[in-house]
């Protein structure tokens, strides 16, 4: 968790994973140590039989739970939280490229409007939920874009997604946000990651730029060099290449 210093004043996402578990051995070793405890296994089965019968059962009870808690609660949740967040996520959408009135849209889409629920609603109530993922993501841009740092970090950190563009761009804003703060050595440690969570020519470049530029502001000129090489020998082609370029020259005047 990000810790910074606070100027006034994160939640948790849950995707669902399917995880299939393949256990087996073709060695002859293995089987042969099995058989050997096979005898004692069954005596001790035979002795605590009532017990084990026991365990199946809270077992069987708690499978069951999971998949009731699955059909009934969490997917029905998940529907109402997608008819939810789509008008707060206009209102931040429109926000993104409005050239008037920026402010008041990102608000709108942070507390809602016309007894709609807001991204800050969204973010809390159907937390666990992709939705409510995305709620906190929109709220931490939304935040930054209002210039209230802290807050950004806060929504932006508690943020989890298998999404290759908005999980660096999620680290990347905390980076900024940091930056803004005056906290450099922090900016520099989410850009870092920023850059690392998802190689593409997109956002690994910006992050690289930006990781290597506050390493040369912090007199780190071999980290910066590193950051600069990285993105002229991987992408060359980026926008950030001509400034990584004079960057790196004046990285290796400074060592």
């Amino acid at each position: 968790m990000a810790t910074y210093k606070k100027r006034g004043y994160k939640p948790k996402t849950s995707v669902e994973k399917e995880v299939e578990l393949e256990a087996g051995s073709t060695t002859a070793e293995v089987f042969s140590s099995l058989d050997e405890g096979a005898s004692r296994t069954e005596a001790w089965v035979e002795k605590n039989q009532k017990s084990i019968f026991t365990l199946v059962a809270v077992i069987a009870v708690g499978v069951l739970g999971y998949i009731a808690y699955q059909k009934f609660i969490f997917e029905p949740k998940q529907v109402e939280a997608a008819n939810e967040v789509y008008q707060a996520s206009s209102y931040f959408e429109q926000a993104l490229t409005a050239e008037e009135q920026k402010d008041s849209l990102y608000l709108m889409a942070l507390n809602g409007n016309a007894g709609r629920y807001g991204l800050l609603d969204i973010a809390d109530k159907f937390d666990g939920t992709p939705a409510g993922d995305l709620a906190r993501y929109q709220a931490g841009i939304a935040y930054f874009n209002l210039s209230q740092y802290d807050k950004a970090i806060a929504f932006l950190d508690g943020f989890s997604s298998g999404d290759a563009m908005m999980t660096p761009v999620a680290k990347g804003v905390i980076g900024d946000s940091f930056a803004q703060l005056e906290q450099y050595d922090e900016a520099l440690s989410y850009y870092l990651q920023a850059a690392d969570l998802s190689n593409n020519a997109l956002t690994t470049p910006r992050y690289l730029l930006k990781a290597g530029t506050t390493a040369l502001q912090l007199g780190q000129n071999g980290l910066a060099l590193k950051a600069f090489t990285r993105i002229l020998d991987e992408f060359e082609d980026a926008t950030e290449a001509t400034q990584a370029k004079a960057y790196k020259a004046q990285a290796e005047a400074a060592q």
